[in-house]
């Protein structure tokens, strides 16, 4: 019936009027448009649907406000338009985090450790990521002394990986009197005083035609002296006899400084740095000579360097030669062979440090671990017209420092960098401490198929059953746990040894200039390694 209804409503007046049906008149209330609350109850807060968009609009107001910058709201507040992108007004607060990653460490021993003397010293170090501690702590790597440290520090009780760049007693090798009182071939005659002034006196009137200067233990103060004005009576000084015919370039005497590390004493294994050497030529030339002027034939801190000498100037600035290769030049240049001095400098040093090796090896069972120490020395010598050279002194802390000959930076601090890494202070792998490292980072390094030799007679009899014969004792399977230390040592260091030369044990060449039946078992058992491994790797040699 609505349906009905519905269509009978629709109808025209005229239509109903034709059907009978009564209409009703129009009134004008009915003529006026109906008003209904559809439109309005969509934003009306008291309807679910209001509620909703309202929330919408308000959230969607808060985030515009928060997106728009200060300027922007403020230009669109006086109906401009805004001049930058819309990004969040939010300020961010870096927080830097700062980590320090554990380094080896090293201090300084001396009296004046912060000295500019030292300055090459540190640059090193640095640069191997070793950092500077000081002495108030226990949790050292490195102790770099200056002076003699012996005396002062007690060191008896070092951790096996702690390192100290002296050896107990190496003033039996540095000690001036010690040194050129010890009866070398390669060391002028030399007397102490006064207990040898007899001595000398026999030696003064046997060779009238020497001359003599009297030095002082302490410090560089040299001069030619006649036999009146010698004190026979004073206690720190030595009488030496003068080289008065030494070889000469553009009529300048010179001395050579050679820098020597020992690495181990007993087993004794010695090396010079091969990369270069330091020459000092005197400032005054030696004819005429005059033993009144002593710039003439001593070398002082304003000597003549390298750069300054006429004929090999254009060797080390021109071509870029260090001092011993322009050196070696000028010899060649006057008809001589430079490697006769060499092969002496060599033996030199070499005799001597194996003449003072019993009595370092003395002192080092006074320290928990022999392992300890290294030694960096320099020594001088000078070389007379027919190229024969002579052992002067040693130098415990040779001079290092450049402030007063800028060009010796780089020669030191080669030095210094070569020395580092034999003695394994510098590394290649990445370490907190020289405390020893994982097993298998260990292995890495060397192994025990880096040392073992003698393969064929250590597989054979009598080696296969018994470790008493002297050719088996290198076998691995008789190799004490000592021993077997250090062949690896000896090992790294041949693979570290960079410009570093071995000269002890003797290199092949070299072996007839050495007595071995007079050497220690120690130095026995290492000479014969070295041996071993020449015979299978020539770099050995």
């Amino acid at each position: 019936m609505p349906d009905k209804r519905k269509e009978d409503n629709n109808k025209k007046p005229d239509e109903r009027a034709r059907s009978g049906e009564k209409v009703r008149p129009v009134s004008t209330v009915d003529k006026q448009p109906r008003h209904t609350d559809d439109s309005g109850s969509f934003f009306d807060l008291r309807t679910k649907s209001g509620q909703i968009l309202f929330m919408a609009v308000t959230i969607t107001a808060v985030t515009l406000v928060q997106c728009l910058p200060k300027e922007s709201l403020k230009s669109l507040l006086r109906l401009e338009y805004p001049t930058q992108p819309c990004k969040p007004d939010v300020q961010f607060v870096e927080k830097k985090v700062f980590s320090t990653e554990p380094r080896p460490t090293y201090w300084i021993y001396g009296r004046n450790p912060t000295g500019g003397h030292l300055l090459h010293v540190h640059n090193v170090l640095q640069r191997l990521g070793i950092e500077q501690t000081t002495n108030d702590t226990n949790e050292w790597d490195l102790l770099w002394a200056h002076d003699y440290p012996f005396r002062q520090i007690n060191l008896q009780r070092m951790k096996p990986h702690q390192l100290v760049n002296h050896f107990p007693g190496s003033g039996y090798i540095t000690n001036k009197v010690d040194l050129s009182t010890t009866r070398l071939p390669y060391i002028p005659a030399a007397f102490k005083l006064p207990a040898e002034a007899s001595l000398f006196r026999e030696y003064a009137t046997a060779n009238p035609g020497k001359k003599f200067v009297q030095k002082n233990n302490q410090h560089r103060h040299i001069q030619i002296k006649g036999m009146e004005e010698i004190d026979f009576n004073s206690n720190d000084t030595f009488i030496q006899e003068f080289i008065d015919d030494p070889f000469l370039v553009d009529g300048y005497k010179f001395d050579i400084g050679v820098y020597t590390v020992i690495t181990s004493i007993d087993p004794l294994r010695v090396y010079i740095y091969k990369g270069d050497i330091l020459f000092r030529y005197c400032p005054v030339p030696y004819y005429p000579f005059n033993a009144s002027n002593v710039d003439k034939y001593i070398v002082g801190d304003d000597y003549l360097p390298t750069w300054e000498v006429p004929s090999l100037k254009q060797y080390y600035e021109k071509f870029g030669f260090g001092m011993k290769d322009s050196f070696d030049a000028y010899v060649r240049s006057t008809g001589q062979d430079p490697d006769v001095i060499w092969q002496q400098v060599e033996d030199a040093i070499r005799t001597l440090i194996l003449k003072k090796e019993p009595l370092l090896a003395a002192l080092l069972p006074r320290y928990a671990n022999r392992k300890n120490f290294f030694e960096m020395m320099r020594f001088d010598l000078v070389v007379d017209k027919h190229l024969k050279v002579f052992l002067m002194e040693a130098n415990m802390s040779p001079n290092l420092s450049s402030a007063h000959f800028k060009p010796n930076r780089l020669l030191y601090e080669q030095v210094i960098y070569n020395l580092f890494q034999l003695v394994g202070v510098g590394s290649s792998i990445r370490r907190d401490s020289f405390r020893k490292r994982a097993t298998e980072a260990e292995a890495m390094v060397s192994s025990v198929k880096n040392i073992a030799v003698s393969a064929n007679q250590c597989s054979e009899l009598p080696c296969m059953e018994s470790c008493a014969p002297v050719e088996c004792q290198l076998c691995t399977t008789c190799l004490e746990e000592n021993r077997v230390a250090d062949l690896h040592r000896a090992y790294r260091e041949h693979l570290n040894r960079g410009d570093m030369k071995r000269i002890f044990p003797v290199p092949k060449a070299d072996q007839h200039k050495v007595d071995y039946d007079i050497l220690t078992a120690s130095n026995q058992l290492m000479s014969k390694w070295f041996e071993e491994k020449c015979k299978v790797d020539h770099s050995y040699c």
